[in-house]
């Protein structure tokens, strides 16, 4: 199974695709962020969002796709913004019939770690260690992101919802 993980944004956008062996041991298949400019009006960040993104989509057999939940408690602007661009995912994910799995950062938190309310770095060493890379996924979009597909691949083992290869 290959899991396309994504920390919607619209400045930076991280994506992680996961594959899952037999065995369902997770391997790093591809990772990295999508770049808008800070000043560019949204329409155009969201089309090269939309570009980027379908033409990775289309490089990767997809089997699943997990997207970060929004949680924005104080800054509404930025939960606009982003949902924009998760709209954009969505949409993206849809039109290719690949299963869309959403989870919230706690979820992900707990999955990665065990620990719901774990920070940043513990997330960030958890992912280096599960897929056995030398060095920590830089920037942190990409490494939430990648997060976000380990958490699916953790509850599609549990679950009997998810699609199988």
């Amino acid at each position: 199974m290959r899991i396309l993980g994504i920390d919607p944004g619209t400045g930076i956008l991280g994506f992680g695709v996961v594959e899952l062996n037999k065995r369902r041991k997770p391997k790093l298949i591809d990772a990295g962020v999508i770049r808008t400019p800070v000043h560019q009006p949204l329409a155009e960040r969201l089309v090269t969002i939309h570009d980027e993104l379908a033409q990775l989509m289309d490089m990767h057999e997809l089997h699943a796709m997990s997207v970060e939940k929004l949680f924005f408690a104080r800054n509404v602007t930025t939960a606009i913004s982003v949902s924009h661009a998760r709209g954009v995912v969505l949409l993206l994910g849809q039109q290719r019939s690949i299963p869309i799995f959403e989870y919230t950062p706690m979820q992900i938190k707990q999955a990665i770690t065990g620990y719901g309310k774990a920070d940043k770095k513990q997330i960030q060493e958890m992912v280096r260690i599960m897929l056995g890379l030398s060095e920590v996924p830089k920037p942190d979009d990409c490494a939430d992101a990648i997060a976000a597909a380990l958490t699916h691949s953790t509850m599609s083992v549990l679950s009997s919802h998810s699609p199988t290869v």
